[in-house]
Order: C-alpha cells, then sequence, then structure tokens
C-alpha cells in the first residue's frame, strides 16, 4: 500500500500575482507540514502572518544534557502560537523532534537561569515553573498569567535549584499512576494547553 501524499502539486491555472507566494512552490507544488491557508506561500510570509496573532505567552527549557524533547516542544509551542521559545544553557539541541517547525517558531537562546530571569523581568512576564516538587501548586486549579514564561527543566531530574529559586510560582501536573514524573515533551503540551483553554480566543 502507498502512503498518500501530503500537500498539493503544482497550481492550477493563472498564478496569483501575490507576494507572498513562492514561484518554485507554485511550480513544482507544496509538500510542506503547513495547514492549508499558507499552501504556496514563501516561509518569511507565513512566519509574517503568524508574528500578528501569536499568544504573549512563553516557553522556556533548561538544557543542560542535550534534552531530547526540546524539538517535540518546539513543535508544540508552533502548534500553539507560542510567542518564542527559550532554550536555557546548551545552544544547540535536537531538532529532529521539531519536524522543522523551528522554521517558523522564534527561538531564543539564554546561557544561564540568571539570563532568562533577566530578560523575563526586562519584558515585564512572570516566570512560571512546571515540576512536581513539595510546594508546586496545581496547574489544574490554579490561574496562569496572560502575559508569561512557562519553565521546564531536564528530563528526569526537573527543573535546576536555580530555576526554582528564580520562579515566581511553581506548578504541578496532576498524576494518579505509578511514576514519579510524565516526559518532558507531554508536560510543556500539557502546560501550553491549559495556557490556551483558560486565555485563548478558541
Amino acid at each position: 500500500m502507498t502512503e498518500p501524499e501530503v500537500g498539493v502539486g503544482p497550481w492550477e491555472g493563472d498564478r496569483p500575482a501575490d507576494e507572498r507566494y513562492d514561484p518554485e512552490l507554485l511550480r513544482e507544488g507544496d509538500r510542506r507540514n503547513v495547514v492549508d491557508r499558507y499552501r504556496y506561500w514563501t516561509l518569511e510570509a507565513i512566519v509574517a502572518d503568524l508574528d500578528l496573532s501569536r499568544h504573549p505567552f512563553h516557553v522556556a527549557i533548561e538544557n543542560w544534557q542535550h534534552d531530547f524533547n526540546i524539538g517535540s516542544i518546539v513543535r508544540t509551542a508552533n502548534a500553539f502560537a507560542v510567542a518564542e521559545v527559550h532554550i536555557v544553557g546548551r545552544k544547540r539541541w535536537n531538532r529532529r523532534g521539531a519536524m522543522v517547525t523551528d522554521r517558523y517558531q522564534h527561538v531564543r537562546h539564554h546561557e544561564s537561569v540568571d539570563d532568562l530571569l533577566a530578560w523575563s523581568a526586562g519584558a515585564g512576564l512572570a516566570l512560571i515553573g512546571i515540576d512536581n516538587v513539595d510546594d508546586s501548586l496545581p496547574i489544574e486549579t490554579t490561574d496562569l498569567p496572560v502575559e508569561c514564561v512557562l519553565l521546564f527543566g531536564q528530563e528526569g531530574p526537573g527543573l535546576s535549584r536555580e530555576a526554582r529559586e528564580a520562579c515566581d510560582q511553581t506548578l504541578s501536573i496532576a498524576q494518579f499512576g505509578s511514576t514519579r514524573s510524565i516526559n518532558a515533551g507531554a508536560a510543556a503540551a500539557i502546560a501550553m494547553h491549559t495556557w490556551i483553554r483558560q486565555h485563548a480566543k478558541l
């Protein structure tokens, strides 16, 4: 059984004169993983259009051990039109899980937690940690700030001590099984969707 082709083939009929359209994509077809309204658009045009409607919250993740979840977090952030993704620590990260969505999503690097804290304070954004620690509050019953940075730690150890101390508050995700923590990429998706449910215009 052959897999169905993704996207659309070459443009049929008179080609649009709108500068947002990519002549090569119009000629060859658009097989990218983008929603239909962006078919045949240039990358720059898509990013510019997304910038008009991005949500005013950010996502940050510590990257001390080359966390493989970062790619999936970037992909989810793109799906929810997050303002920016912030990588704290090592600048290099595995982009495979992003499925090229990092081309459309703003990603910023910070050398340390202190750098992220200084940036978020300057931008007037609350820093909200997501981690299942003893003094955390349940995200299910907490109102998230409209303008904030959701900060995630490494897979396994969670937020570093410096990150926990920098956060305005730390929230936990309710769990009912035997495992202490859930996958960092899944936790990030839950937290982002919590913000969406509370604040996004659906």
